[in-house]
């Protein structure tokens, strides 16, 4: 089945133009539309307070039954800090070779670690994280190519060695796949 868009989705408060900085590059890896939506959850049912954190399972999947449509891939992009039983916390998962995935700005500014802000490295973050989730809903694993997007990011620092696009490995595997408009 043809993918005919890519939603990203922005449930809660940061920047209204903040997704538009990284929409070309995720349409030029793709080579599929990208659209910018507003979304509306009461994040309340997701907050563990015993971790001060948010369910990243259940939020996927609400993400996908309320917000992913058929030959659309739909990535929620939250402002929280999301975990995953397993892990201490995660900058975002999706579904393989599904709809959906979610991806939060939350560990992603400098601010976070102490440091001085730096707007440039934001938004290189967040074009990574949401291309990195796109590959996996286009059944992408994690890949070992050190500079390529898909390798496993356990530290902020990890996303900022890697590049924000597809090594050749796991660019000709999605241009194998039928979906992608590449």
């Amino acid at each position: 089945m043809k993918v005919e868009s890519i939603v990203l989705i922005s449930i809660g408060y940061f920047d209204a133009d903040l997704l538009e900085k990284v929409v070309q590059e995720v349409e030029q890896e793709f080579m599929v539309p990208v659209k910018i939506r507003e979304g509306h959850l009461d994040l309340s049912e997701f907050y563990n307070p015993a971790r001060n954190q948010y369910d990243a399972n259940k939020l996927l999947k609400v993400i996908d039954a309320e917000f992913a449509l058929d030959n659309t891939k739909t990535l929620g992009i939250f402002n929280v800090d999301l975990f995953i039983p397993i892990l201490t916390y995660i900058f975002g998962q999706a579904f393989l070779n599904g709809r959906s995935g979610i991806a939060s700005l939350y560990r992603l500014r400098n601010e976070r670690y102490g440091l001085k802000s730096d707007e440039k490295l934001f938004i290189d973050r967040l074009r990574k994280e949401i291309i990195h989730e796109l590959g996996h809903s286009f059944g992408l694993i994690h890949c070992t190519n050190p500079t390529c997007v898909m390798r496993s990011s356990t530290y902020v620092e990890d996303i900022d060695q890697k590049s924000h696009q597809f090594c050749s490995k796991c660019s000709a595997e999605l241009m194998k796949d039928e979906t992608v408009g590449k």
